[in-house]
């Protein structure tokens, strides 16, 4: 299975090719877009297994991530999507799918997230057997948590991973 592509009025959600590696390497290794994802900007190597990572998603999960892109411009937003990292949280949520989504630093305050994550559920809506979706966010990223929110994730949990203070979301299937 390869990811299904997706148009909303300003993007397009599709599968990853090689061709997204630069532009996605570019977006992972600025400080800007890492700040509440781990801090640590990417390396090549790191961002060309990512890349690898979500390719194979899909057709071992049924599910997985899209690249993001302008429709009038083609210039990289983002990626989207669903994995399951078996991340041994407290609440556990491994098995179930667990959305993220991160937009280059140039595009932030331009509701591209908020466009890309509805249309990534409406498709799990309609697409995945699981009773919920959850998402994982840093307490001090405020703009990801409207995003959760807005999309119809409600606050879940709070918790650690990897030491770090994280919280949980969930969001039940709306079909």
């Amino acid at each position: 299975m390869r990811a299904p592509p997706l148009d909303t009025p300003r993007l397009t959600l599709r599968a990853h090719i090689a061709a997204d590696f630069e532009d996605s390497f570019a977006m992972w290794s600025d400080p800007r877009t890492v700040r509440f994802i781990g801090g640590t900007p990417s390396t090549r190597d790191r961002a060309w297994a990512r890349l690898l990572s979500f390719g194979g998603l899909w057709p071992l999960l049924g599910f997985g991530y899209w690249a993001v892109r302008e429709r009038a411009t083609g210039n990289y937003v983002g990626e989207v999507g669903f994995a399951d990292f078996h991340r041994g949280t407290d609440p556990a949520f491994d098995g179930e799918p667990e959305m993220g989504w991160v937009l280059n630093a140039a595009v932030h305050g331009r509701g591209y997230a908020s466009e890309a994550v509805a249309a990534a559920l409406a498709w799990a809506d309609a697409a995945l057997p699981h009773p919920r979706v959850v998402c994982m966010i840093d307490p001090a990223n405020a703009a990801s948590i409207n995003v959760a929110r807005k999309a119809g994730f409600a606050d879940w949990a709070a918790t650690h991973f990897q030491n770090d203070p994280c919280l949980l979301f969930q969001r039940p299937r709306l079909r």
